[in-house]
């Protein structure tokens, strides 16, 4: 009998890091099989943010998110790991964090399994940092790419350093995305190596030529030996330097993917799918046709993009800065509430009462325009709420309508019927606070005019396991 080949999926997430081990079916060669998976908190807000960065700096703790992976890697089958022939690795964009070459991390092999935890390295500076004002975004070049610069981007946030910060920069000679950094160091990469789904999503890369806007950059004095090197997605970064918990050493490690391209390639059955993905921020994707390339001026107020995919592709994407992280806004806000109120009450509680409430309350006339994180094509854009009557004031009136707006201040980025003349037939749901939310999933149903179906937690992860079992698989063919 041949070897079952597994392969192992990572996603490092905003608010969780999550894996999956993925096999082939058995005489399916498209189909697969998820043998298990795990899914940790990564609860890895920075205590202290940055000083320079005020209130808006959004930062998270690099060790942290390594312990939930080393979590995760833990309660998988040890058996199974045994026989990973390639890992894929995803995570969230945008996002950059810094360490030093030979430093970034330090290996232990004394516990019950080989594993690193971080060594010289920054903070991760988040897709959801707000230092970049639109007066600092103004004074920035103007990239030679079909997309814009906004805050919370890593090139964004280089530039930010470099005014603000100039000595922090000087400290680390390496950067990359909280999943750029796992991948070097699995593969002990003296340079990072990026996709251009990650390099995209930094600002100031052209897709067309695959390369960094370079002669704009150093012209502004940006340190542009911080920009990764960049490989095609599903390409091989290197293969593991040592064992990791039970996976041989120089087993193949795919270049890291995009959240969002992962969790795509697991969903999207055929070209006329759509994915809609809400977890901590929410998009929504549609395939555009082979040979379709975007219009190569940046439109900084427009609400939909085209982020690359595989195979020189590109998927059109709404990408909304509001999804779960409001529902966790509102969550705290009560929860703050009670404390002033001399009352303590568990988040978690609060949240299972506020999905029931919502469930027994179908309908509602309230309105709430959830931008509380404004958008990247509306920065200054705040939250609203209106229609309000005494009738609609209760919890299930609030968070019914609170999911509704969620949903359509998506819609009013990307009109569904857009969707339509694009050839979508289906939507595809995924993402973990749509897997845990039912009132969600019927304000999802309720809105699009195309059967939805709905996807695991773990979609992003399965995406970036099959991307690598898919080469392995083709390899085989070969």
């Amino acid at each position: 009998m041949a070897a079952r080949r597994v392969t192992l999926g990572i996603d490092l997430g905003t608010t969780s890091v999550k894996a999956a081990l993925v096999e082939a079916a058995p005489g399916d060669p498209s189909g697969f099989v998820v043998l298990a998976s795990c899914a940790r908190a990564a609860r890895a807000e920075a205590a202290a943010q940055s000083a320079a960065a005020g209130p808006q700096g959004r930062e998270q703790d690099v060790s942290r998110i390594i312990q939930a992976l080393n979590e995760c890697l833990t309660a998988l089958p040890r058996e199974q790991l045994r026989k990973v022939c390639g890992i894929g690795v995803s995570g969230q964009m945008h996002g950059v964090m810094f360490w030093k070459t030979g430093q970034g991390c330090e290996w232990t092999e004394g516990g019950a399994a080989p594993l690193f935890k971080p060594g010289t390295v920054s903070h991760l500076v988040t897709w959801q940092d707000g230092r970049c004002s639109s007066g600092f975004l103004a004074s920035l070049p103007q990239p030679e790419s079909h997309l814009s610069v906004a805050t919370g981007f890593g090139c964004a946030v280089i530039f930010w350093l470099l005014k603000n910060s100039p000595e922090f920069l000087k400290f680390y000679d390496a950067a990359g995305t909280i999943s750029d950094y796992v991948v070097a160091m699995l593969c002990g990469l003296r340079r990072p190596l990026m996709s251009d789904q990650n390099a995209a999503s930094w600002g100031y890369f052209n897709t067309q030529s695959q390369s960094w806007n370079l002669e704009i950059l150093r012209a502004s004095g940006f340190p542009v030996h911080l920009l990764p090197d960049v490989a095609e997605p599903g390409s091989v970064a290197g293969r593991t330097s040592r064992a990791w918990f039970e996976i041989p050493k120089g087993t193949q490690v795919g270049v890291a993917l995009g959240d969002l391209q992962a969790s795509v390639y697991s969903c999207m059955a055929r070209r006329t799918d759509a994915v809609l993905n809400i977890s901590t921020s929410i998009q929504l994707a549609a395939s555009m046709p082979s040979g379709f390339q975007p219009a190569q001026t940046p439109d900084p107020a427009a609400p939909v993009a085209y982020f690359p995919y595989f195979n020189r592709t590109y998927l059109a994407v709404a990408a909304s800065l509001n999804g779960g992280n409001v529902l966790t806004t509102f969550v705290h806000m009560l929860v703050q509430w009670m404390a002033d109120l001399g009352l303590e009450v568990e988040e978690s509680t609060v949240y299972s009462r506020m999905i029931q409430a919502a469930a027994q309350q179908t309908d509602t006339c309230l309105t709430i325009t959830p931008t509380v994180l404004g958008e990247r094509h509306l920065p200054d854009q705040l939250a609203s709420v209106t229609r309000i009557s005494s009738s609609d004031l209760s919890l299930g009136h609030v968070s019914r309508a609170l999911c509704r707006g969620i949903v359509q201040n998506l819609h009013s980025m990307l009109p569904f019927q857009q969707l339509k003349e694009w050839g979508v037939e289906r939507v595809i749901g995924s993402g973990s606070a749509l897997s845990r939310n039912e009132v969600l999933k019927q304000e999802v149903q309720r809105a699009f005019p195309f059967p939805v179906s709905f996807g695991q937690d773990v979609d992003a992860a399965v995406g970036a396991a099959l991307v690598m079992l898919q080469r392995n698989l083709n390899q085989k063919e070969s």
